[in-house]
């Protein structure tokens, strides 16, 4: 029969062994994460996707971010929707498709809050009021002002129908009183060139794909319609500041499948927000034309519910339907 002295090794080796399993148990091997973009490669969810991918590369790997644009974002929206709600598959998206399209489409084809999951609000940015050489305004008080003596002249572009800039004008002629004339485009850059040419007096745009024109001198932008100035043009006041009660701005965001489990989720927000809140990513964004967010799944959520709120009413107003 073997010594108590010579089984003692035998009861260490084992004591470390199943002291290890705890830590083993704890140690997760990264999964892989497929970010969608429902837009071409080089425009801003892409460009935003492509940041928050390479951030979190240490949660998560491989990594890749995957372009299926179409349908203004729809088509990789219905490809998160069917995908397996186990954390592999997320979009990032601007927040038209989920504030917006409830209201525009009668017959959208899935439903914005029930069949996602929201993961993270990565960033918001607000838009700019800009003037035309063919108009020359310098203020909004004189850009409603003229438009109230003169509704002919009262003409603005965006990228097209039923877009958030759109919407922005509506929301002005609202909150103002004063009626304002559509037209749409064909996107921001044929809308840059109506208004540079004297085609259109004014345009709605995201700040940032004005501020070159601004700073030329070949456009103004003369307000902005977030909450404070934006930190690209600060000498630009804010609709409030203007004498107008209007405030909304945008964002972008990450969504999963319905049905994340809830250490999936954490996990996903956790590396997103964590990220967002780095200081080099912040400066990243913030030289983009991005105030950096970071938020939680519940805050995201409740962002969501308050701009569909919002938007319904200046919506219906228009009548527009895009089915």
């Amino acid at each position: 029969m073997p010594s108590k002295l010579s089984l003692a090794p035998v009861f260490i080796l084992a004591a470390c062994t199943l002291a290890a399993f705890p830590a083993l148990a704890q140690t997760k091997a990264p999964q892989p994460l497929r970010i969608l973009v429902g837009f071409p490669p080089g425009g801003s969810a892409d460009v935003l996707a492509r940041l928050i991918g390479d951030a979190v590369r240490d949660d998560f790997s491989p990594v890749t971010v995957e372009n299926r644009p179409g349908a203004s974002g729809r088509i990789a929206l219905a490809a998160v929707k069917a995908a397996k709600a186990d954390g592999q598959t997320v979009i990032i998206l601007p927040s038209g498709p989920m504030v917006l399209f409830p209201h525009v489409y009668k017959k959208l084809d899935y439903d914005a809050v029930k069949d996602f999951t929201p993961i993270s609000q990565i960033a918001r940015f607000q838009f700019g009021v800009v003037s035309g050489p063919a108009t020359n305004v310098k203020t909004v008080t004189e850009m409603l002002a003229r438009a109230k003596a003169d509704p002919a002249s009262a003409s603005y572009g965006s990228p097209g129908l039923g877009t958030l800039p759109h919407f922005m004008g509506v929301l002005l002629e609202q909150s103002s009183g004063v009626p304002l004339t559509h037209i749409p485009f064909q996107g921001g850059a044929p809308a840059n060139t109506a208004l540079v040419g004297g085609h259109i007096g004014y345009k709605f745009d995201v700040v940032s794909e004005t501020t070159e024109l601004h700073r030329s001198g070949k456009v103004r932008i003369i307000a902005v319609t977030g909450a404070s100035r934006d930190p690209q043009v600060p000498e630009v006041p804010t609709l409030k500041e203007s004498g107008i009660n209007m405030e909304a701005t945008a964002w972008f965001a990450m969504y999963g499948p319905a049905g994340l489990p809830a250490d999936v989720l954490t996990r996903l927000e956790q590396a997103v927000a964590g990220a967002v809140k780095t200081p080099a990513m912040r400066e990243r964004m913030l030289k983009l034309g991005y105030e950096p967010i970071g938020s939680t799944s519940a805050e995201l959520a409740a962002a969501q519910r308050a701009d569909l709120a919002r938007w319904e009413k200046p919506i219906k107003a228009t009548g527009v339907s895009l089915d």
